[in-house]
C-alpha cells in the first residue's frame, strides 16, 4: 500500500489536492471576511450645512437621518444659563461619567434664537472649570456652525455618588435642561461647535455613518469554497482507494504469481 500512495502518478495527486485545499480555505476565508465587512457602520454623504431650525425641534425627538449633520444657527448665546458637562473628554464617543472623571468639562451654552426657543451648544472642552476660556462668552449676535446630536439619557453614565456643584450637569438631556432652564423652549438635542469659540479646545465628533448591509451572498460563496475543498478531500479519497485496489487485485492475479 504504502509503495502505491508514493507512485509518482498519486504524488502528483497529492500535490495538486493539497494546492486545491489551500486555494479553496483561503478563498473561503476571504469570502468570509468580505461578509463581516459588510456589517460594519461606514461614513454616509456629508450633506451641505443646513439651518439647526430645519432639524431640531421643540418636544420631538431628533430623526436618524439629523444624527451628526452640519448645521447653522444664528442667536445669542444667553452666557447666564451656561452649564458644564463634568467629567468628559473631547470627544462626543469617548465615555463620561466615573470612567471620565476629572478629565475635563464640555461648556454648554444655550444659543437663544430668533423665534425665542434656545438651541444647546456645546462650545468646546475645558480641562478645568476654572478656566477663564469658559467664562468667555461670545456677546452679542454669533453665528454658530457645528454637527448635531441626539440628546442624552440620563442614565446613560454613571454618576457620582456624591452629586454635582451647582451649574453642572452629567448629560446633555433635553428633559433635564428643560428643567433647569425653567420657562424656556428647548429645541432636542445639542450641536457641538466646529471650530469651538474663544479659546475652548475643539471636541470631536465624527460625520454621519450608517449602518452596514450584510452581504449573504459573501457567506454562500465562503460556504460553497468550503464545499468543493471537501469534494476534493472525497475525490482525492476515491482516486486513492481505486488505486491501492487495483494494486492489491493485480498482485493477487495468477499472472503476478507466477511471475514471483
Amino acid at each position: 500500500m504504502l509503495r502505491t500512495l508514493l507512485s509518482p502518478r498519486l504524488l502528483g495527486l497529492h500535490v495538486l489536492t493539497v494546492g486545491v485545499l489551500i486555494a479553496f480555505i483561503l478563498l473561503g476565508r476571504w469570502q468570509l471576511g468580505v461578509f463581516h465587512d459588510s456589517g460594519r457602520p461606514r461614513a454616509s454623504t456629508d450633506p451641505a450645512p443646513v439651518a439647526v431650525t430645519t432639524l431640531a425641534q421643540v418636544s420631538s425627538q431628533l430623526g436618524g437621518e439629523a444624527v451628526s449633520r452640519r448645521v447653522t444657527a444664528e442667536g445669542v448665546y444667553d452666557a447666564g444659563r451656561q452649564l458644564l458637562v463634568a467629567d468628559r473628554r473631547p470627544d462626543v464617543d469617548a465615555p463620561g461619567g466615573n470612567v471620565s472623571r476629572d478629565h475635563g468639562y464640555w461648556v454648554l451654552t444655550p444659543l437663544r434664537l430668533d423665534d425665542g426657543t434656545l438651541m444647546p451648544v456645546v462650545r468646546g472642552w475645558a480641562k478645568t472649570s476654572g478656566d477663564p476660556a469658559v467664562a468667555a462668552v461670545p456677546e452679542g449676535r454669533v453665528a454658530v456652525s457645528g454637527r448635531l446630536r441626539p440628546q442624552q439619557g440620563t442614565d446613560s453614565v454613571q454618576r457620582r455618588g456624591e452629586g454635582l456643584p451647582a451649574g453642572q450637569v452629567q448629560t446633555v438631556s433635553t428633559g433635564e435642561l428643560v428643567n433647569l432652564w425653567t420657562g424656556e423652549k428647548v429645541r432636542a438635542g445639542y450641536v457641538v461647535a466646529q471650530p469651538p469659540s474663544g479659546w475652548l479646545a475643539q471636541v470631536k465628533v465624527d460625520p454621519p455613518v450608517v449602518g452596514g448591509t450584510l452581504t449573504w451572498r459573501n457567506l454562500a460563496y465562503a460556504a460553497n469554497w468550503w464545499i468543493f475543498a471537501g469534494f476534493a478531500v472525497f475525490m482525492w479519497f476515491h482516486f486513492v482507494r481505486d488505486a491501492v485496489r487495483a494494486d492489491r487485485e493485480r498482485g493477487k492475479s495468477p499472472e503476478m504469481a507466477l511471475e514471483g
